[in-house]
């Protein structure tokens, strides 16, 4: 289960906040729309299948609600800070990055 967070907007919309074992390190997920199940279910039809969030453990830093509003797609991603609170210093990428097979190398 991913450890999470959600914020409801004063227009209504929610930003949820999903931290997502992914590769070694894990992602942060976060994704707007207009309630909270809507949200989960953009994540499941990307791919994430068993995507819950129970509680409020974790919810979105006024940073990232910013970031995830100014996004076209309402839907991005970063390096999930380590368990001893450390943020890596990263940018924020849109999901497409995350989803995209690794390039081929040729040689």
């Amino acid at each position: 289960m991913a450890a999470g967070g959600f914020c409801k907007l004063p227009n209504g919309t929610v930003v949820v906040a999903l931290n997502l074992p992914y590769g070694s390190a894990g992602v942060r997920v976060l994704v707007h729309a207009q309630n909270r199940a809507r949200a989960l279910t953009r994540l499941r039809n990307l791919g994430f299948r068993a995507i819950y969030l129970r509680g409020n453990a974790a919810p979105p830093t006024p940073d990232e609600i910013t970031a995830v509003l100014h996004h076209p797609d309402g839907l991005i991603w970063r390096t999930a800070p380590t368990d001893t609170g450390v943020i890596v210093n990263e940018l924020w990428h849109p999901i497409r990055a995350l989803l995209r097979p690794p390039a081929v190398q040729q040689g």
